[in-house]
C-alpha cells in the first residue's frame, strides 16, 4: 500500500492505492477508519490520476471521476457504494432512496452505516446523501466539509444551467 497526502481545499486528503488501483481517500481526523498503518509515502499511478482528477474537480471543471477503484467491503457495503457513484454531480438523495436502489427499502439505516464507511470519500460521493427532510446529516470527515462540497457542486450545476 502507498499513501500520499493530498492539500485540498477541505484539508489534507489521504490517498491510498496498492497495485490494483485505489482503496482509499481518507479526511484527515476522520470519524471512521483512515489510511492504513502500513501504508508507506510515495505516489503511483493510480494516486498520480486521482491528484490530477482532485485537482479538476476542486477547480469546478470535474463532474466526474474517472479511476480505477478498489475499495473493500461486504457485498452489501459494495452495492451501497456503487449506488453513491450514480447520484449525479449537483444532485442529493436520501437515505431511503439509496435502500431502495440496492433492494432493500427497508434498511435505510445499513445504508446509512454502509455510508459513512466509505473508504473513498468525495470520489464516491457519500456527501451526497442526505436526511429524508433534506437536512444534512452525519459525515465522517465533518459536516463543514459536507456543506463545502455541497456548496462546490451546487453553484457549478447552477452556473451550467443558467
Amino acid at each position: 500500500m502507498i499513501r500520499y497526502d493530498y492539500q485540498s481545499p477541505i484539508g489534507i486528503l489521504a490517498l491510498v492505492a496498492n497495485e490494483e488501483g485505489l482503496t482509499g481517500l481518507h479526511f484527515e481526523n476522520a470519524r471512521h477508519g483512515g489510511p492504513p498503518e502500513d501504508a508507506r509515502a510515495g505516489a503511483n499511478s493510480f494516486i498520480d490520476e486521482a491528484r490530477r482528477q482532485l485537482d479538476s474537480y476542486f477547480a469546478g471543471k470535474r463532474r466526474d471521476f474517472d479511476l480505477t477503484l478498489r475499495p473493500q467491503g461486504t457485498p452489501f457495503q459494495q452495492q451501497v457504494w456503487a449506488a453513491l457513484r450514480r447520484i449525479p454531480y449537483g444532485v442529493t438523495k436520501s437515505y431511503g432512496q439509496i435502500a431502495a436502489e440496492v433492494g432493500a427499502p427497508q434498511a435505510s439505516r445499513a445504508v446509512g452505516a454502509a455510508n459513512g464507511r466509505n473508504p473513498i470519500a468525495v470520489i464516491v460521493p457519500c456527501h451526497r446523501v442526505i436526511g429524508a427532510n433534506g437536512s444534512l446529516t452525519g459525515f465522517g470527515g465533518g459536516m463543514e466539509r459536507k456543506r463545502f462540497l455541497l456548496a462546490l457542486e451546487q453553484s457549478d450545476a447552477l452556473i451550467a444551467c443558467a
